[in-house]
């Protein structure tokens, strides 16, 4: 860690380089505002100790350059000239701290020290947002559809408006939790959490409490206080997925949540009060669950203000070419397989399909191919859609399915297992055997536990 040391007075600057050396920290002097401009252009340093009073200049004027330049700069005033206003003034233009001369060597270090952490912190905070926007953000939503194109268009207008809540429709698997992640990430509140819930997942009673917390001593198994998700993510983004499965009661409570923004928990007398935008998601008919008194018309008209309505995969076929590569080329970097093409077949077969599972079944899809297929080709197959293996020609199948269906997991084990034996257990004759390379057999000896069941020597 780099500190810098701006002070006009030599003898201090001195204390502070010995203590601060000592500390483990190289460090570097400046005189005046001249000199440490001129440190600055050198490189960023990690922290600043920085003198209120210079020859050439005074430090607030520095410290706004320094804020300019570098606005995570943790920087730490020194004066003999202690001043409330000064300090306040100071802390707002982005100090960190304020210490007045004549100074505790001992503090001062605990002071940096502390600070020194603090940047730190929040630079893998910043760093994880970017990387979070980098996944997640608008622009790698794939898509080339004028639907999508107008889905883009109004997440980059949500995004960046005061609104708080945002109704996402749409069939299993379409994306509705891509779109809630590129809101958050796109915002103003990308620095602050993402808290997601599945509404199915949790019988109502626990439901409530994680999405509101409870007090100590609320129900029986209630041995600590406990913070709910609406309070988690203060500032933040709340995810409800499946809101048209919440229960009535339940909604109730999300509706006061959602026009007051105050809730308390469990067990709890007093109102906790929150900022939070909540993006519910459902792929249930909120309008037919409304006539079946199954969900709330107020709750519903409260969520329904921005609604984005995600279609369906087979009525954007233009984006299936372009998911088929992103897909092929993601998973092909992550086992390790170079690069991948897709047969014109095996695509013209992909964009045929109807695809009832969306992006989530076409993203199966070509996971399931990369790693099963072998060779540099994606081959028709290679594909295992919705009917089972796809084959080769329209009369030749190599395997008929049984009309109850089977389990391909087991399947694959099996014919890894024959393969092995016949072949003695030399895996790369085993793989040729299955089309497959020596690393391919040995990523399924890992992952069906060949080797602990005594089948692989």
């Amino acid at each position: 860690m780099n500190v810098l040391v701006v002070d006009d007075e030599k003898l201090i600057r001195w204390s502070l380089k010995e203590r601060l050396t000592r500390e483990g920290y190289a460090v570097t002097e400046a005189e005046d505002g001249r000199t440490a401009t001129a440190a600055l252009e050198n490189g960023v340093p990690d922290l600043v100790l920085l003198d209120l009073r210079l020859p050439d200049t005074d430090g607030l004027s520095l410290l706004r350059a320094m804020q300019q330049r570098a606005p995570e700069l943790p920087v730490i005033l020194i004066t003999a000239y202690s001043s409330v206003d000064t300090a306040v003034e100071a802390m707002k233009l982005g100090a960190y701290d304020y210490v007045a001369k004549p100074f505790n060597m001992d503090e001062l270090a605990i002071t940096v020290k502390r600070a020194l952490e603090t940047s730190t912190l929040r630079r893998e905070v910043s760093d994880h947002v970017r990387e979070q926007k980098a996944r997640f953000g608008v622009h790698a939503i794939i898509g080339r559809s004028r639907a999508m194109q107008e889905i883009v268009a109004v997440l980059r207008r949500i995004s960046q408006s005061e609104a708080t809540t945002v109704l996402v429709r749409g069939e299993s698997g379409t994306g509705k939790d891509l779109i809630a992640k590129a809101l958050h990430y796109e915002s103003s509140r990308a620095h602050k959490p993402f808290m997601n819930i599945t509404c199915t997942a949790l019988p109502d009673t626990l439901l409530e409490s994680e999405l509101f917390g409870h007090e100590k001593g609320a129900f029986t198994d209630a041995k600590n206080q406990k913070k709910g998700l609406f309070e988690l993510a203060h500032e933040g983004t709340a995810f409800l997925d499946e809101i048209g499965d919440m229960s009535p009661s339940l909604q109730a409570k999300l509706l006061r949540a959602l026009e007051e923004k105050a809730f308390r928990r469990i067990g709890g007398t007093q109102d906790i009060r929150v900022d939070v935008r909540v993006i519910a998601a459902t792929n249930r008919d909120l309008e037919k669950l409304i006539q079946e008194k199954k969900f709330r018309e107020d709750l519903y008209y409260r969520l329904n203000v921005i609604t984005i309505d995600m279609p369906p995969l087979r009525q954007r076929r233009e984006d299936i070419a372009l998911l088929v590569r992103h897909f092929v080329s993601h998973f092909a970097s992550e086992f390790r397989k170079g690069a991948l093409d897709v047969a014109p077949e095996a695509l013209d077969r992909l964009q045929a399909y109807d695809w009832p599972g969306n992006v989530r079944e076409l993203r199966n899809v070509i996971e399931r191919a990369v790693l099963l297929g072998a060779g540099s080709t994606i081959r028709v197959e290679d594909l295992v859609l919705g009917r089972g293996p796809a084959p080769q020609d329209p009369g030749h199948r190599l395997l008929m399915l049984p009309p109850e269906g089977l389990d391909f997991e087991s399947l694959e084990k099996d014919l890894v297992v024959q393969a092995l034996e016949r072949t003695r257990g030399n895996r790369t004759k085993a793989g040729e055997l299955l089309r497959m390379t020596r690393d391919q057999i040995h990523y399924r000896i890992e992952k069906f536990g060949l080797l602990k069941t005594g089948s692989v020597s």
